[in-house]
């Protein structure tokens, strides 16, 4: 987090290593000029420029990335220390999507190369998530905090009240991809690599392995649900571990003390174990936490095989599938269809790298295959 050239003489806090980036780059002490404009400007240079050039037209010098990096990071320390209410944010507590992801693997790391993945972990003890929630982030903390005190049965119902009319946009999956490439992470400056490169990333990989068309296909739109994040959802609401809504929260849901903040914990009824459901009545008809994946799904469901759907519909919820949670709720078909849950997982997990796909040259590959699957536009 510091300017390209400069070295500490000594250990300094966080706050003196982004005054001193800041300092040599700008050439000027605190307080800084329009500290929110400045990280404003850098995040547009960040996406103008070629990924290592772009001329800065407030210094009139052309920062390459490494300092891009550092400066958008010391606009980021000094920003929240300065502001300190800010760390608490209803909208954005994550200062990524990211954060949620790699938060999920540490709790489910990549299984060595010579050992078999194991999808379900019914026998983890609840000490085991103790020790991930103890070393999580702040900030993923507060992310679970707000997700569990807020997504109740009535909160869902709302959700999809308002966004499964599907009357937002019209537009194809790869005008969908673009569009969910304009949610830039500003704050994310570790990584150069584009939302559209980290799907293609996943479906690369799927592709590689030899897996059906629609396998592929699946892996390359799975996180298009993100773009309620660009309708203005706060992200708690559109990532996030899922699980059952109208029913008593399974143990095995991390932080699963955040949960008595929820307003349906004064509902006797949704703190039974089937709650408003039946028996194996089968997760369609069992009203998840919103997200992501429930809008996606209901975007592309007329579209793509049942396998396909099921992936969309079912990769975020965790408790079912990696710990093996609510089978009581499960109906024959599913149980036959987390089987493809399952073996989408490491792709959704394990695929991100720091490795540019060529997004010219796999173009006319995708565009095929999602013209194979859908049409020329979709309702969102």
């Amino acid at each position: 987090m510091r300017a390209a050239g400069w070295q500490p003489t000594r250990n300094l806090s966080a706050k003196e290593v982004a005054v001193k980036a800041l300092e040599e780059y700008f050439g000027a002490r605190p307080p800084f000029p329009a500290l929110a404009a400045g990280q404003a400007r850098l995040a547009r240079l960040k996406r103008q420029c070629d990924g290592t050039r772009g001329f800065d037209l407030w210094t009139g010098r052309a920062p390459d990335r490494i300092q891009l990096v550092s400066l958008t990071k010391a606009f980021n320390e000094l920003n929240t220390m300065s502001n300190p209410a800010k760390t608490t944010n209803l909208q954005t507590p994550l200062q990524n999507l990211d954060e949620w992801e790699d938060f999920l693997k540490e709790r489910y790391p990549d299984p060595a190369a010579n050992a078999p993945f194991q999808a379900t972990q019914p026998n983890k003890v609840r000490e085991e998530f103790r020790n991930y929630e103890t070393s999580a982030r702040p900030s993923v903390r507060e992310f679970y905090r707000l997700n569990h005190r807020h997504q109740s049965y009535e909160f869902v119902q709302s959700k999809k009240h308002e966004f499964l009319s599907l009357s937002r946009r019209r537009m194809s999956v790869w005008e969908a991809m673009e569009f969910l490439n304009s949610l830039v992470d500003d704050s994310d400056p570790d990584t150069d690599l584009s939302q559209l490169e980290h799907l293609l990333q996943t479906a690369e990989q799927i592709r590689q392995d030899g897996h059906p068309r629609w396998f592929v296909l699946t892996g390359l739109i799975h996180d298009l649900g993100k773009i309620l994040c660009l309708f203005g959802e706060p992200q708690w609401a559109v990532v996030g571990d899922t699980f059952p809504v109208g029913c008593a929260w399974s143990d095995k849901i991390v932080f699963h003390e955040f949960f008595e903040d929820n307003p349906d914990v004064r509902v006797p009824r949704y703190q039974t174990r089937t709650g408003v459901y039946e028996e194996g009545c089968g997760f369609g008809k069992v009203h998840l936490s919103w997200g992501h994946d429930e809008y996606l799904y209901h975007v592309v469901k007329d579209h793509l095989p049942e396998e396909s759907l099921y992936m969309i519909r079912y990769h975020s919820f965790y408790p079912a599938h990696r710990e093996g949670e609510y089978t009581h709720l499960m109906d024959d078909r599913d149980k036959t269809m987390f089987q493809w849950v399952r073996a989408f997982n490491p792709y959704d997990l394990y695929t991100k790298s720091h490795e540019r796909p060529d997004v010219n040259k796999l173009r006319p590959f995708y565009e095929d295959l999602i013209a194979e699957y859908f049409p020329s536009q979709l309702r969102w």
